[in-house]
């Protein structure tokens, strides 16, 4: 009973994300629902936490879902319908490790040589940014690599770094160029490889605070002046 409820519920809040308005936004965000307490099952706490600190949510930010998976799962649902009555007998996708990362549906794959280039381009990066890549059996891995010749040769042999579950998020912790291929040498050439330029965390805009400089040389010469008036002799 515990494992329907939940899957149920489950159910109920990927719909009601997914009926949220959605807009272009230049750079992604990621969001842990439920923030510290993961994806569980209480009554209507996922409403409150959408609607709190005015979050916006916009096409390619992401959400992760952290929960047990021995009681839980997230399942998207097909249609309004499908929301309303929690019927989740035919769902558009089923997530089910315990930490589903559900974010662009385009994802990284071969579109065409310069698909990537133009995504890049669009879009603000900042340390504190996070990359999530999505993929299939047949692209098969991330590889981050730490220059622009391995870029341009498509030369995985030295990585920085590899990532192969097919639901990789990859934080961007320092400024700099960041470069991403495949390994699948036919794709990386094809295009299938990604440079972003992340700058650093942005800082609010303090103005400095300048001593002011107050003139006092005339009021006191007007209280010296009154001073020494009011101590000379009246006749």
């Amino acid at each position: 009973i515990m494992a329907t409820r939940t899957r149920i519920f489950s159910f109920v809040f990927a719909m009601m994300m997914s009926f949220m308005v959605f807009s272009v936004y230049c750079s992604a965000r990621i969001y842990t629902v439920g923030d510290s307490e993961g994806w569980t099952a209480k009554d209507d706490v996922y409403y409150a936490w959408a609607e709190a600190d005015h979050k916006e949510f916009h096409v390619g930010d992401s959400l992760v879902f952290e929960y047990d998976p021995n009681i839980n799962d997230v399942i998207h649902a097909s249609g309004s319908l499908e929301y309303e009555f929690c019927d989740y007998s035919s769902p558009k996708a089923v997530y089910n490790t315990g930490h589903d990362v559900v974010g662009d549906s385009q994802g990284w794959k071969l579109y065409n040589s310069d698909f990537y280039n133009k995504w890049s381009e669009e879009r603000q990066f900042h340390v504190g940014d996070a990359l999530l890549f999505e993929y299939d059996n047949e692209v098969n891995d991330v590889y981050e690599i730490s220059g622009d010749l391995e870029f341009i040769t498509c030369d995985p042999t030295s990585p920085v770094a590899v990532h192969k579950t097919r639901q990789d998020l990859v934080r961007l912790t320092e400024p700099g160029v960041h470069y991403f291929v495949t390994s699948h040498s036919g794709y990386c050439e094809a295009g299938l490889k990604l440079r972003v330029m992340v700058g650093p965390l942005p800082k609010a805009v303090t103005l400095p605070s300048f001593p002011k400089k107050v003139d006092l040389s005339a009021m006191e010469r007007l209280n010296n002046w009154l001073q020494t008036f009011k101590h000379q002799p009246h006749h």
